[in-house]
């Protein structure tokens, strides 16, 4: 074989070897997290059975209007220019 064919060869051993790697921390990563109560996916670690917080109808109409406001000042502001 050429030295070439011996190189790929080894790199492929080296990436499998490497993917059983991260296969272990993640099994163990997903042990520990269930351990504490915490979610293993997804952006931050929110414990489970823990709901998240939702907003009224009439505080996003507020929030809303507030937004159009700031938008209408900003809009007229840039008409005097």
């Amino acid at each position: 074989m050429s030295n070439l064919t011996k190189v790929v060869i080894q790199m492929r051993q080296e990436r499998d070897a490497a993917r059983k790697r991260v296969e272990q921390l993640d099994q163990a990563l997903a042990a520990l997290g269930s351990l504490d109560g915490l979610r293993t996916r997804g952006r931050g670690s929110r414990k489970l059975g823990t709901k998240s917080r939702t907003m009224s109808v009439q505080a996003r109409k507020r929030i809303a209007a507030a937004q159009r406001a700031r938008w209408a000042k900003w809009k007229a502001a840039k008409r005097t220019k």
